[in-house]
């Protein structure tokens, strides 16, 4: 009788579960039995696993072979269970050593030539090893790169069951032919990505997609500058924006230039965006570590699952968590199903979101900055002058309804964007601002708003909470007077004036103030109001 045991991990969405993979060897008649709640593609890893021992030159045992996943009642799925499976039985047949392999951590698919197959999620997972104390892993050679992220744990990137054979029996490791001509798409590459998901996702993407010395320019923006001051007081504030105006104005233009305003992901952002992108399939290969903030903008047919996240089975992120510590851009937002959006409203508070299904409950990090942009009407031509717009007003009421007022009220900046001149087009008023320059003025009021938040839990405006503004942190003396009135009018709900203290601090940081004053509040209200009052954003927001 013969027994070993290995390691992998199994995911829960971003999470990971350390499972010990345990192979027993007894007498009898020879079969193959896997335990431990596995789902259909891990059950098929007893026919991957056999011809992939066979194919490497070990022989496989002819005895009844019992592998348990332990702990049972995690479910577990994917193929990357199957590099644990094998070595687990070559210990167990003793054709290698099984104390060498007791506190290994393998993940990887095998195929039927022995060659390791790169799978999804390998970074998720190797935190989740390192978080259990494993300090020794083995990846697939495509995945090594992504695996170092995770500090103080040695990564083992082989390319065939070969090669961890020779390793393991201290042989002579085996070269392995590479599988196509360079130049040639690498087929082992093809499990890394699921066909389709990255549409309308994903990383912000320059004009050619050759570095960021070639991202999309503020400055190509003709006119619109008071919504270009709204973009500025997002990015620094971390603040969702809704942009209304008719077809044509700019408002995807602006959109997309958002991300390039922002800052360049932390460190510890960078690995929560890229376990994200892992696990979802989109993370591109050969970029082990996404370093600018995730753009991401589903089309308006998109249903509530894809949006917030779901599926059958274990469920996957959506694209609130594929824009995690990114951007979320929903065009023509009034088209959206209503249930989808106002399924926004949880995350948009909270910065995760909570799935629930008959699988098991994933929480996945949703921390994104939220972009609105919707016509005013069905023809878009409502707040145009003489554009001879034809909408009734009863439909004019019910396209605006479409946009729930609870989903609004947590919506910061809420700015018109105007009709494009003639003179706005032909640039004879001058070109704006570059996205460079913006940047550089949205990190100037970050590290602001990062000295004053250092021994807090926050670190952007947008997450103090109100009773930390309006306690701790309050403004000058009278500064809040005409949102309070705003507030008795019925204006402003308690959630607007907290937003619109917060709103008024991400001012005063562009404007290099120590906290805000009368006329802070009175941009932070007119953003969010649309109301005039008495303030211009050139002023208020401007350096």
């Amino acid at each position: 009788m013969g027994f070993a045991r290995a390691c992998s991990v199994a995911l829960v969405g971003v999470d990971g579960v350390v499972v010990e993979v345990q192979a027993d060897l007894e007498p009898g008649v020879a079969a193959f039995t896997l335990v431990g709640l596995p789902d259909k593609t891990l059950v098929e890893s007893r026919d991957r696993v056999r011809a992939a021992v066979v194919n490497s030159g070990a022989a496989w045992p002819q005895k009844k072979l019992t592998v348990g996943l332990s702990p049972a009642s995690v479910p577990k799925s994917g193929a990357g269970f199957d590099l644990a499976v094998a070595a687990a039985v070559l210990g167990a047949a003793e054709l290698v050593d099984p104390g060498a392999i007791a506190d290994l951590v393998l993940i990887g698919e095998l195929g039927l030539d022995g060659r390791v197959r790169p799978v999804r999620g390998i970074l998720p997972a190797v935190l989740a090893a390192a978080e259990a104390g494993y300090r020794q892993v083995v990846v697939p050679h495509q995945c090594a790169a992504e695996a170092a992220l995770v500090p103080e744990v040695a990564v083992l990137g082989v390319r065939s069951l070969r090669q961890l054979i020779a390793v393991l029996t201290d042989g002579v490791v085996p070269e392995e032919e590479p599988g196509e001509p360079p130049g040639r798409p690498d087929p082992m590459l093809a499990g890394l990505l699921v066909p389709g998901a990255a549409l309308g996702t994903g990383l912000a993407a320059g004009r050619s997609g050759h570095g960021e010395a070639d991202f999309p320019d503020l400055a190509d923006v003709a006119g619109q500058h008071t919504a270009r001051r709204a973009l500025e007081v997002a990015a620094a504030g971390g603040h969702h924006l809704f942009l209304s105006g008719p077809p044509g104005a700019g408002k995807t233009m602006l959109a997309e230039r958002l991300p390039w305003i922002l800052p360049p992901l932390t460190r510890q952002d960078s690995v929560e965006v890229t376990a994200v992108h892992s696990v979802a399939g989109i993370l591109p290969p050969g970029e082990p570590l996404v370093t600018r903030p995730p753009y991401c903008a589903p089309h308006h047919s998109a249903t509530m699952q894809s949006l917030v996240g779901g599926g059958n089975g274990v469920p996957r992120p959506g694209a609130v968590s594929l824009a995690h510590r990114g951007v979320l851009f929903l065009d023509e937002a009034a088209e959206f199903h209503g249930r989808a959006l106002d399924a926004l409203r949880q995350p948009l508070e909270s910065g995760h979101v909570v799935i629930a299904r008959a699988a098991g409950v994933v929480r996945l990090p949703a921390r994104f900055l939220m972009v609105l942009a919707a016509n005013p009407c069905p023809c878009g031509r409502h707040t145009l002058h003489g554009a001879g717009c034809e909408c009734p007003p009863a439909v004019i009421r019910r396209y605006q309804a479409r946009l729930s007022g609870p989903l609004l009220d947590r919506v910061d900046l809420r700015v018109e964007a105007e009709p494009v001149t003639r003179s706005d087009l032909l640039g004879q008023g001058g070109r704006g601002e570059s996205t460079a320059v913006v940047a550089e003025r949205v990190r100037e009021a970050r590290d602001r708003a990062a000295v004053r938040l250092a021994d807090t839990p926050w670190r952007l405006n947008s997450e103090v909470p109100g009773q930390e503004l309006r306690t701790r942190r309050q403004p000058a003396p009278g500064a809040m007077a005409q949102a309070e009135r705003d507030m008795e009018r019925g204006l402003l709900t308690a959630r607007g004036l907290d937003r619109v203290l917060r709103v008024a601090w991400t001012v005063a940081d562009l404007r290099g103030r120590d906290r805000p004053d009368a006329l802070d509040v009175a941009v932070a209200l007119e953003l969010r109001t649309g109301i005039a009052r008495g303030a211009t954003l050139a002023a208020g927001a401007g350096p």
